[in-house]
């Protein structure tokens, strides 16, 4: 099955439930302003079930898996995409959690759509950091409420992700790059700024991070700058993203393949992302 093929999950309304105690205005506050906040506890009842869902990912690839370590480089890293129309351990946790009505007010969104899920396991002893990057690029997609949920499964201290600070605001998007093989996504580099390095200039830039346990949650903007240590730890990372949509996300051509490429969605600049392969989860 391709990224394209999509079973329309039915929309959910959510009104009764309510965030409650996962969610406050200071949360939703601290979103908008920087583009990032922690939410403790969102998969937290899903764990087990996500983690048998990435256990199922890893020994049934999709056609989009990669391992991103180069010869030589130690360890094991990882990432698969768009696999929650065949994982039902994903399909579950996408229609039945509340994570997207944490988006929903994350976003300040009426509705949620389901863009992509996204798998990245890093095993104990792998050194390669996740590269800094904005998501916003390689997405066809464009507009202010956007939010992905990155979400270990394991506790996490050193390796957790990385997010700067109002990065989801600056005017040029961050050039998009092939993780591997570090060149560039598209030809028109002029057209993006080039990847900062945080570490290098740190009082340029704020970097969030966080402690993590089992189901908590980093949300973050697609615009938001963010990147990963090495796992050096004595257990495995793996982690568990979900990136989803608001009211205002519609479709944009990019200077050439996006990643994922949802080949043949025949959508068309400021089209809404059509529903049958990007089912709306959620209205207010």
């Amino acid at each position: 099955m391709d990224c394209g093929s999509s079973v329309a999950a039915p929309d959910r309304e959510l009104n009764g439930m309510g965030t409650g105690n996962l969610l406050n205005q200071d949360q939703i506050d601290a979103f908008q302003r920087d583009g990032v906040v922690l939410v403790r506890g969102v998969f937290k009842d899903w764990v087990d079930v996500l983690s048998a869902g990435i256990e199922r990912n890893m020994n049934e690839p999709g056609p989009y898996a990669a391992e991103n370590l180069k010869a030589g480089e130690s360890g094991r890293f990882f990432d698969d995409y768009c696999n929650w129309t065949r994982i039902p351990e994903f399909e579950r946790v996408i229609r039945e959690s509340r994570a997207a009505e944490v988006a929903a007010r994350l976003m300040k969104s009426r509705s949620v759509q389901v863009f992509h899920d996204h798998v990245l396991v890093k095993e104990p002893g792998t050194s390669k950091p996740t590269p800094w990057h904005q998501d916003s690029p390689y997405y066809f997609v464009e507009g202010e409420q956007t939010v992905s949920f990155w979400s270990p499964m394991d506790p996490v201290r050193e390796a957790s992700l990385r997010c700067v600070a109002g990065s989801h605001k600056w005017p040029k998007l961050v050039l998009p790059t092939r993780w591997l093989s570090e060149e560039n996504f598209y030809p028109d580099a002029d057209a993006y700024m080039p990847v900062p390095d945080p570490d290098a200039e740190p009082e340029k830039f704020r970097v969030m991070e966080w402690p993590m346990e089992p189901g908590d949650a980093v949300a973050f903007s697609y615009r938001t700058l963010h990147g990963a240590r090495g796992n050096n730890a004595a257990t495995r990372r793996r982690a568990f993203s979900l990136r989803l949509l608001g009211d205002d996300a519609r479709y944009v051509t990019r200077p050439g393949r996006t990643s994922p490429p949802f080949p043949g969605h025949g959508m068309t600049d400021g089209q809404k992302l059509r529903e049958d392969w990007f089912p709306t989860v959620y209205r207010a």
